[in-house]
């Protein structure tokens, strides 16, 4: 949980802040209402905070005094003010605020807490600007440093891509459009042809004015642009959307591929990373097994005992046999089963889930509830077709459970 100061003196915004806040289980927010109180509570206790938010204009500070005290203690200060001055929000960015937000709506406070969940992750957002004017690139990182991103410097395109292939994990670019040597354009088309939108964001650069610039940045594919000068607003807030449309894409791909619930491969994922697994072995002329899984009693342990402790079954499981197999292909296909492809034979695989089964009736997964056990049918051969092997796999689970459950078939 973080711990967020708030400097607010109206009982008005405060019961919108105490609203939010609750909707908000990963912070707990610690009220202040004067310059006095927050002073008293950052001498004792400063290092317990995360971030603050504070009204610019509190009764005892009615000049912004606030912001001075929050960031002499180094903490990202998202400041609230009712009223719109140009000069003083240039004033409050120039210090390095994190933001300058007028209290107009329900969404300008829900905005702030967008911040604020943006800087528990910035940490560990990698951005990369490949700018030839020194002056440039100091402005982009003084805008962007107060939000905790990690920031590097290229001054031509030709170091951009040096630095690109050393550190692979750069989550974003900013890229000038005119540099020596390698243009932002050639650029970016090189960087296009071998990472994704999801891999890698670039944001286009200019002070061009033509009206085109920005389409053909697009075109090439960059995700967004933005023309110089700009304001530290608006360069925050395309970094911001385009970092949250990421990991939304992320999100959708993690929904698509894993199971919500233990974290396995899905039906569809375990089929499509199966059929490549096939046809690689069979071009390579090596055998697979298969094997299919079902947890014994399971409808059991959901009538006796609730569908929790189903849940609580199935994630015990999930988490041992992924443990067990860290080297195959694993999948939750639906309710109680599960399917695995692995290139140990069908004996070595067979033993493997003998010792598996032995951990799992150990394993404690909800009061009262049976131990945690499974059937499994494995079937080993030249691979044909995965579909082929699932149902030679299924035949022979069915024998296992047959047999009296608690046991593997495979021969």
């Amino acid at each position: 949980m973080r711990n967020i100061l708030v400097v607010e003196d109206s009982p008005l915004v405060l019961k919108i802040l105490e609203h939010l806040f609750r909707k908000e289980p990963s912070f707990q927010p610690i009220f202040c209402a004067s310059l006095d109180e927050a002073r008293v509570m950052l001498e004792t206790s400063a290092s317990l905070f995360f971030a603050a938010i504070v009204d610019l204009n509190l009764p005892d500070a009615p000049d912004g005094e606030i912001v001075d005290l929050v960031m002499g203690y180094h903490l990202p200060c998202i400041v609230l003010s009712g009223s719109y001055n140009e000069q003083r929000r240039d004033q409050m960015l120039l210090k390095g605020v994190v933001d300058y937000v007028l209290k107009e709506s329900q969404h300008s406070y829900e905005y702030a807490f967008r911040l604020l969940h943006r800087l528990e992750g910035n940490s560990q957002v990698k951005i990369l600007i490949a700018e030839d004017s020194e002056a440039t690139r100091h402005y982009i990182r003084n805008v962007l440093t107060p939000h905790r991103y990690q920031i590097i410097d290229a001054c031509d395109g030709d170091e951009a891509l040096r630095i690109l292939r050393e550190q692979p994990d750069i989550d974003l670019l900013l890229v000038d459009h005119s540099m020596p040597g390698m243009s932002g354009f050639e650029l970016v088309k090189l960087l296009r042809q071998k990472m994704k939108r999801h891999e890698l964001i670039i944001l286009g650069l200019s002070a061009d004015t033509k009206g085109s610039l920005s389409a053909m940045f697009i075109k090439h594919g960059a995700d967004d642009f933005l023309r110089k000068p700009f304001c530290p607003e608006e360069l925050n807030c395309r970094v911001m959307s385009t970092l949250e449309r990421r990991d939304l894409m992320r999100a959708l791909k993690q929904a698509a591929q894993f199971d919500a619930l233990t974290g396995l491969n899905n039906r569809r994922a375990f089929y499509e990373h199966g059929q490549q697994l096939f046809a690689q072995a069979k071009a390579g002329g090596r055998e697979l097994s298969v094997a299919m899984i079902d947890l014994d009693h399971f409808k059991r342990i959901n009538d006796e005992h609730g569908h929790a402790s189903g849940d609580a079954a199935l994630i015990t499981f999930a988490r041992a046999f992924s443990a067990t197999f860290p080297d195959a292909l694993l999948g939750r296909l639906g309710g109680e089963e599960f399917a695995m492809l692995s290139q140990q034979d069908g004996e070595a695989l067979s033993d493997a889930l003998d010792q598996l089964r032995a951990q799992c009736a150990s394993l404690k997964y909800a009061t009262g509830a049976p131990p945690l056990s499974f059937s499994a049918g494995i079937h080993q051969g030249a691979p044909d077709d995965l579909e082929s092997a699932l149902h030679q796999a299924d035949m022979r689970l069915y024998q296992a459970k047959k047999a009296g459950r608690g046991r593997n078939c495979w021969q």
